[in-house]
């Protein structure tokens, strides 16, 4: 079991994590509201020679689904950018968040531009790390909220290696059980790449993104562990930083 957090301080990610105890961090290369390409990390050694895992979450900002040139263009670029800057420190991947089209527009042309995204990375090399495709928590026009989506999803972009991350509090939000959750999500997708434990504020099927400490939220925490006793994958913790430590000890404890 490989547990951790992601990096509120990423001028030092490594020191961060190692006064964590963890095992694997995320962090990002550049501004997640921006469309900045990643500057080398001045620590970028470090990282790469540590015995702790990273994994890089990418911008906020980036669509790869949308029907807009102007936001799904930059959007590719961006990918591509930020997955060398992850290469160049040793990250084992870089995380993407589903993305959504318009109300109203077609879900299936938004799948159709995922496919697109890695058709014509093939066609430069590849990327240089595995894609890891987020799950996410609201709305009816998203690629990647409700389980059938994401098939529809994995029927276009399975055949070229995209990995898989599972959020749990995305999935709780987005109205899927957890129950059984791992084998479910594997059934799809073939895999599970990296975990998100993240328990909610809010109420199941709220399509609200809000983050809790294990302890706190809605979601029974044994749910939780349990989701880490079965999926043999990197764990990363994107809860509240002033109960970031006692949800490391609680899942040392009750899954290890």
């Amino acid at each position: 079991m490989r547990i951790g957090a992601h990096v509120r301080q990423d001028e030092d990610p490594i020191g961060y994590g190692e006064r964590l105890g963890a095992d694997v961090i995320q962090m990002f290369l550049t501004d997640p509201q921006k469309w900045d390409k990643p500057p080398t990390h001045p620590r970028t050694d470090e990282i790469r020679n540590s015995p702790i895992d990273v994994v890089v979450h990418s911008s906020y900002v980036i669509n790869v689904a949308s029907l807009n040139n102007r936001l799904r263009m930059p959007s590719r670029n961006a990918v591509a950018q930020q997955a060398q800057a992850a290469a160049d420190i040793g990250a084992f991947g870089l995380v993407v968040h589903g993305g959504h089209v318009r109300d109203g527009e077609d879900v299936n042309a938004g799948i159709v531009n995922w496919r697109k995204l890695f058709e014509r990375q093939a066609d430069k090399g590849g990327f240089p790390v595995p894609i890891l495709i987020e799950n996410t928590a609201g709305g009816d026009f998203a690629m990647a909220r409700h389980f059938d989506a994401i098939d529809r999803l994995w029927q276009e972009v399975g055949d070229f290696g995209a990995g898989f991350c599972l959020d749990t509090c995305h999935a709780w939000a987005g109205g899927e059980e957890l129950v059984g959750v791992v084998e479910r999500i594997k059934a799809i997708t073939g895999r599970i790449d990296l975990v998100h434990l993240n328990n909610s504020r809010d109420e199941f099927n709220s399509a609200r993104d809000r983050h809790a400490n294990l302890a706190d939220g809605t979601i029974d925490a044994e749910l939780l562990a349990e989701v880490v006793r079965t999926v043999d994958a990197p764990v990363v913790l994107e809860t509240p930083s002033e109960g970031l430590a006692e949800d490391l000890a609680y899942l040392r404890e009750t899954a290890g």
